[in-house]
């Protein structure tokens, strides 16, 4: 049974925890959707509030602020890209390379929202590195630094370069998104200078795949 929060550090300022996948990050607009993280954390700390978010089929490593101040100094690294991220994912098929950039600019498909697309007229400039761990019999494990943070950005990113993330209900066919149990997509490293001490710290969250 997965744990009501899996926390993985706290102190006076902040609060990580390890997502589970299909958990909300923060309360959906629908009054039924209000389980998530944020809630789940104010339940024990009430001033937490979110400084990002994962999608909800990710999980992985997420931080939470415990006052304005930490919240502030978080959210102003996030804005201006001086956290770290890596992820772990498991796509379709055997990736011949071993390592890359996959480089494509990346717009809303506003037809079929929320789903995103490569678009060389429209796009933000959008930028994913990857590596591979490990091959499989049919499936690829890797790890993904993206480089921007578009919306869907490694799932569109993967999907270009022709090897979809398993168990995606946004991009993959009815086989590989029937391959996996749950998307294969972990937040598993979040880096970033403590509000407080100042010190850079990356927070792992063990592989669930």
């Amino acid at each position: 049974m997965e744990p009501y929060l899996d926390v993985l550090h706290v102190d006076d300022d902040i609060l990580v925890v390890n997502k589970q996948s299909g958990l909300l990050s923060v309360p959906g607009k629908d009054p039924s959707l209000w389980d998530c993280i944020e809630y789940r954390a104010r339940q024990t700390w009430p001033t937490a509030g979110m400084c990002h978010r994962l999608d909800k089929d990710t999980s992985g490593v997420l931080v939470l602020a415990l006052n304005k101040r930490a919240h502030g100094r978080i959210g102003s690294q996030f804005e201006h890209r001086k956290t770290t991220k890596s992820y772990l994912v498991r796509v379709a098929g055997i990736v011949a390379e071993d390592s890359g950039l996959v480089d494509l600019p990346l717009a809303t498909d506003w037809l079929n929202k929320p789903r995103q697309r490569v678009d060389f007229d429209h796009g933000r400039p959008s930028q994913t590195q990857w590596q591979v761990l490990e091959r499989e019999d049919n499936a690829t494990r890797m790890r993904l630094v993206p480089l921007t943070g578009r919306t869907h950005q490694l799932r569109v990113h993967m999907k270009a370069i022709g090897h979809v993330i398993l168990g995606d209900a946004f991009y993959a066919e009815e086989a590989e998104f029937l391959a996996a149990d749950r998307l294969q997509l972990h937040a598993a490293e979040l880096g970033f200078t403590h509000p407080t001490t100042e010190q850079f710290t990356t927070f792992v969250a063990p592989d669930p795949f």
